[in-house]
């Protein structure tokens, strides 16, 4: 049989994300197929580095947890297709979450206000959110 949570529990399990990756927790957008896993070394050419808000995710409620605030980076680092990301420390080297990410409407993980970034153009994460299972 599988385990089952409260939803505070599963709420509880998204807020901890947050306070584990820390304040000031870095995006990058990065080229080509994630990594198979965080602990696998970087891969795709860095199109957009953001520095996420403060508080960059909201409260958890009902199993979801969403991105807070603006995440834009006003001037992309190179040219590309995105194809993933990955949120880091502060530090901007240790990863701490990955996904793919695609246009608004592609069915990512993480929506974009555009999928062919020219250098310095202007970048705009449109939709992010994470779900816990185990309902």
């Amino acid at each position: 049989m599988a385990l089952k949570f409260s939803v505070a529990v599963g709420n509880a399990r998204l807020d901890a994300i947050e306070t584990a990756v820390g304040t000031g927790a870095v995006l990058k957008i990065r080229t080509g197929a994630a990594p198979a896993n965080v602990a696998t070394a970087d891969s795709g050419t860095v199109i957009a580095t953001l520095t996420l808000p403060s508080d960059w995710l909201l409260a958890a409620a009902s199993r979801a947890k969403a991105k807070s605030g603006t995440w834009e980076d006003l001037s992309a680092d190179a040219a590309g297709t995105v194809g993933h990301f990955r949120v880091y420390a502060s530090d901007g080297t240790t990863a701490h979450m990955q996904g793919t990410v695609t246009a608004t409407g592609g069915g990512g993980d993480m929506t974009v206000n555009n999928a062919v970034l020219a250098a310095g153009q202007a970048f705009t994460v449109d939709g992010f959110s994470i779900t816990d299972g185990n309902a």
